[in-house]
């Protein structure tokens, strides 16, 4: 074929026009450079977010296509005005791909793949707590987003004025070589509220979280400090931390090391491990507000243990408002009753087969060798009235080998530092007692009012180890009232005033008890001899005042059919310490008895219950100077003629 000649190409104009077109075509892909872009994409960052933005790398198309893919050698993303720090995010490198028939017929942005190696992200709160990440106009259009692939991440998370800062590893999960949108794989620690902190775990890939109709799945284990959590489960909207659907196990030494964590303020306790259902709920302030203003954290279903007893129940903890609100309905099918030391100023129990830390061993140990009993630990004013409460906490069963509690019904509330325990009420040797607390801690020192009921104690199963006593028959009641100042319960009781009466109707007691009480020793031989015999109680009561800490006995009684025992003196909460004096007085003749009364003594810690031996001595004495004299005559110190009279109260409210 012959190329046209020169008359040809004249007539025929086109020809040179097309060899001109496609030498440029060929001169443009030979000199063509992408970074005569890299200005146009600046600047149209910058406009759009308001940060400066620097691509550092070279900008090139590596593909082809209507989904050309668009690399980007590095870049720098500015901070904050008010940050230390410039840039906010960077990278190695970025590669996007983008769909353009959508873009251009349909104005619709669509991102299907984005790979990221080695990026740099800085979160950080600033002035009036607004984080970096807000900048910018809302943006009106859409963008969809597929697959991200991350190689060797870092993020940083800093909110200075609450003591966190944590860095995070993120990388993609390649094991999977097939997976279009891999999983994250995530590693760091730092600070969290002062506390070291640590975590690691697996979620969805970042992208996933515009999706906010889809779950985005989570495995999380995190450690701050001692308290140690593990989220997993799936979160809708978690941009905005709404609609979680999570299972979360929480545990650590003591429930008191999560009020710097996140604002619950809670007793020192035992160590603890829970699992439940965690979810969140939004509550704005009124209906025109659309931001949201509070957060429910609903913690539904747990179950676990708290020391050596079962805990579980649901419980939400509400934040947005003047003071974060704690509800809970609790129940415990068996409560050691030791768990609830902390609530009375207490470290927790930590004897032989005890759950605690050793560092609460030895603050149990340094408890046991004081001299007082009375809690001391000054209550934490700041905890009172940092956060609000209702918690109900009811036990089936009570573990107490010392004392006669069944189980126990507890409401507390809690309002600006105003707690009320309304119940509080035990179940005590097979009656209950009944308590109203009020603790103002508005003001310094907390003051106090206590109001008991005492019903329908079974005497028997008052002192079930005693075996004079098991088959004693008769039901103890009474009232006691009492306030009082301070920041500890032995302050409070200790500077008390008020009244306390208990009283016992009739019943029925070992007669061998009361011979030994009076210290009949001919009465006693008999009844070991026959055989011991229950005689009736015609009532027992006990009538004290209470001033300044000191209760002050006005009328105190056990008043059987054979002996009348009556007391008086005092018993400080003060000093802690006990001076009462009984003195029986029996109704029948007896030979062989050295009665003197019986003190009650010493310390609430080491108390004694002894006859007066000085009396006991005198009788003594008296019975061998008379034998001195005539043998016979000695019986005479040691014969009781009787003479005690019945109480006369007996048939007033002490016999209800």
């Amino acid at each position: 074929m012959q190329p046209p000649d020169l008359r040809t190409i004249k007539r025929h104009p086109w020809w040179t026009a097309l060899g001109v077109f496609a030498l440029a075509i060929v001169l443009l892909l030979i000199f063509w450079d992408w970074n005569w872009f890299k200005p146009l994409v600046e600047r149209q960052v910058e406009a759009r977010t308001g940060r400066k933005f620097e691509i550092t790398g070279n900008l090139d198309v590596d593909r082809f296509g209507w989904t050309p893919l668009v690399q980007i050698g590095g870049f720098r993303f500015g901070n904050a005005a008010w940050s230390k720090e410039p840039t906010m995010a960077e990278a190695e490198c970025l590669q996007l791909a983008i769909e353009l028939k959508p873009l251009l017929f349909h104005r619709e942005v669509r991102i299907p793949e984005i790979r990221l190696r080695k990026p740099q992200l800085r979160l950080e709160y600033g002035p009036n707590h607004v984080g970096n990440w807000a900048f910018g106009e809302p943006s009106t259009g859409t963008t969809h987003y597929g697959a991200l692939w991350i190689d060797d991440g870092r993020v940083r998370f800093i909110d200075a004025p609450n003591k966190t800062d944590i860095a995070i590893a993120l990388k993609s999960d390649l094991r999977d070589p097939n997976s279009k949108a891999p999983p994250v794989i995530a590693e760091g620690g730092g600070q969290w509220q002062a506390r070291k902190f640590r975590m690691h775990g697996r979620a969805d890939a970042p992208l996933a979280l515009r999706d906010t109709m889809r779950p985005y799945r989570i495995d999380v284990h995190a450690t701050a400090g001692n308290t140690k959590a593990h989220a997993r489960g799936t979160l809708l909207d978690p941009i905005r931390l709404r609609g979680f659907d999570l299972k979360f196990a929480l545990s650590g030494p003591n429930l008191a090391e999560l009020y710097p964590l996140v604002g619950l303020a809670i007793p020192d306790s035992p160590p603890y491990s829970f699992d439940g259902r965690l979810t969140r709920e939004v509550t704005p302030t009124s209906r025109t507000k659309t931001r949201d203003t509070g957060n429910i954290w609903h913690y539904d279903d747990f179950t676990g243990r708290l020391g050596d007893s079962d805990l579980g129940g649901d419980a939400s903890f509400e934040t947005g408002r003047t003071r974060p609100i704690l509800k809970a309905n609790l129940v415990s099918k068996r409560l050691d009753f030791d768990d609830l030391a902390g609530f009375i100023g207490k470290p927790p129990a930590a004897g032989n087969g005890e759950t605690a830390t050793p560092e609460q061993r030895k603050l149990a140990a340094a408890e046991a060798s004081k001299a007082r009993v009375l809690p001391d630990h000054p209550y934490e004013l700041d905890k009172l009235r940092a956060m609000d409460a209702d918690v109900r906490w009811k036990a089936q069963r009570i573990n107490a080998p010392k004392l006669p509690i069944d189980d126990m019904d507890a409401h507390l509330f809690l309002d600006a530092g105003l707690l009320r325990l309304d119940p509080l009420n035990f179940g005590v040797a097979g009656g209950d007692i009944r308590s109203t607390i009020r603790m103002d801690a508005r003001e310094s020192p907390i003051r106090t009012r206590a109001d008991m009921q005492v019903r329908n104690l079974h005497l028997a199963e008052l002192l079930p180890t005693v075996e004079l006593t098991k088959d004693a028959v008769g039901r103890i009641g009474g009232d006691i009232h009492i306030t009082g100042t301070g920041n500890s319960i032995a302050r409070m009781l200790g500077t008390s005033n008020g009244e306390a009466q208990l009283g016992m109707g009739k019943g029925q007691i070992s007669n061998l008890l009361m011979e030994f009480a009076g210290i009949d020793i001919a009465e006693a031989l008999k009844f070991l001899v026959e055989g011991d015999k229950k005689i009736p109680i015609r009532c027992a009561f006990g009538d004290f005042t209470v001033k300044d800490g000191v209760m002050q006995t006005r009328s105190l009684a056990f008043d059987t059919t054979d002996t009348i025992i009556v007391g008086d003196g005092s018993i400080s909460m003060k000093d802690e310490t006990f001076d009462l004096r009984l003195r029986p007085r029996p109704k029948d003749r007896s030979l062989f008895s050295f009665r003197a009364p019986l003190l009650v003594d010493g310390t609430f810690r080491d108390p004694t219950f002894r006859p007066d031996m000085k009396r006991v001595g005198l009788r003594a004495a008296i019975a061998l100077t008379l034998g001195s004299v005539a043998p016979p005559a000695a019986l005479l110190a040691t014969l009781e003629l009787g003479g005690g009279k019945d109480a006369p109260q007996c048939g007033g409210k002490y016999a209800q």
